[in-house]
């Protein structure tokens, strides 16, 4: 009874004492080998600490061991001459777990991914000016090199978008920015084209630049400064003086420039397949650039692009004298009238090409282009 009693003090009092200590034994499977890097023994010194069950010597083991399960990638990066490319942004990824290594390519294109835990993987490469490099997977095996093959970049393709537009389009986008076109910056300049290779106009085209031109502002204010110069020297004397001298005048000039710019620039043109206007050449020796404007009164560009004779202009020309002996006074029509008229015309459309060809891009606002390449 007493033996029991002392028995059962002796196990309340060991039952209640803290355990001060626990004796360390090294970790050991279960036929007594020291467990491999992945498996962690640990006791407990105190309550809520943890502490590793591994000694100093496991510690160098199980570096080792890591070491043992993993390799290394290396490789260069080259160009399609076989010179390295330096800076190249390479990339690593494991193909399983997505898990992906970056680095750049060193001073001669080298490059090299180590400790890399064996795996599938695959590369990806990446330089400016060159075009982007995927290898195909490859497997690193535990103390594997591996050295990656033919990282060769070819240079990157220069993509050029090129937008086709019919040539009525073109033609219409170029009319707009032709009747932007001021001659000091107020003196319409519609009918010279900066565009050496200028689309063509469609016959409403054709029409709708003449209208254009003739209905403008400044294009008025030019007939009624006419009108009154003549006025001031009594040219046309059978119109007489004051109002109504002038309005004839006026209505005379007026119909001078809607005969000539309709016949000249939009009905032969369109018969003809001509193009009116100027094409500015802009280079070249002075001798050929004179010879192109003044000769450009006799020599037209067909629509097809081609020189012709300008029979727009002379015919429209001469037509238009024709038709001022219906309202200009008795004394001045007949045959001297129509053939001075065309003269002047010719004249005065051989040294305004000049000043377009020589002058006339310095004073104008809003050009599109140069002339001839």
């Amino acid at each position: 009874m007493r033996v029991r009693r002392h028995v059962a003090i002796a196990l309340v009092w060991f039952g209640s004492a803290p355990i001060l200590a626990a004796p360390q034994f090294p970790a050991q499977t279960e036929i007594g080998a020291v467990a491999d890097s992945r498996s962690l023994s640990k006791i407990v010194s105190e309550p809520g600490r943890e502490v590793s069950a591994h000694s100093g010597e496991q510690g160098t083991s199980a570096r080792s061991l890591n070491a043992d399960i993993s390799g290394s990638i290396r490789g260069t990066v080259l160009d399609e001459r076989g010179d390295g490319i330096p800076g190249a942004r390479i990339i690593l990824r494991d193909v399983i777990t997505l898990e992906q290594y970056n680095l750049t390519s060193g001073g001669n294109g080298e490059f090299t991914f180590a400790e890399i835990p064996s795996g599938t993987y695959s590369l990806t490469v990446d330089a400016e000016g060159f075009a982007p490099y995927t290898s195909s997977q490859f497997t690193l095996l535990a103390q594997q090199t591996y050295e990656v093959p033919n990282v060769q970049l070819s240079l990157a393709i220069q993509k050029a978008e090129v937008t086709v537009r019919p040539p009525e389009v073109m033609a219409r986008m170029q009319i707009r920015a032709e009747e932007k076109q001021r001659l000091l910056g107020f003196l319409p300049e519609f009918h010279t084209s900066y565009v050496w290779d200028a689309a063509p106009l469609g016959t409403k085209q054709k029409f709708s630049l003449a209208t254009r031109e003739f209905f403008d502002p400044v294009s008025l204010i030019e007939v009624g400064t006419t009108a009154g110069v003549e006025q001031a020297n009594n040219s046309f004397r059978g119109y007489g003086q004051g109002a109504a001298g002038y309005g004839k005048r006026f209505a005379a000039g007026l119909g001078d420039d809607l005969v000539s710019s309709y016949l000249s620039e939009a009905v032969f043109p369109s018969i003809f397949h001509q193009d009116s206007r100027y094409f500015y050449q802009g280079s070249g020796s002075a001798k050929s650039r004179l010879w192109h404007a003044l000769s450009w009164a006799a020599i037209a560009r067909s629509d097809s692009g081609h020189p012709m004779p300008n029979y727009s202009f002379l015919l429209g020309d001469l037509t238009a004298g024709a038709v001022s002996n219906l309202y200009y006074p008795r004394a001045n029509r007949g045959a001297g009238l129509v053939l001075t008229n065309f003269a002047i015309g010719v004249a005065f459309q051989a040294g305004k090409d000049m000043l377009r060809e020589f002058l006339f891009k310095r004073l104008t606002k809003n050009i599109p282009g140069d002339g001839k390449p």
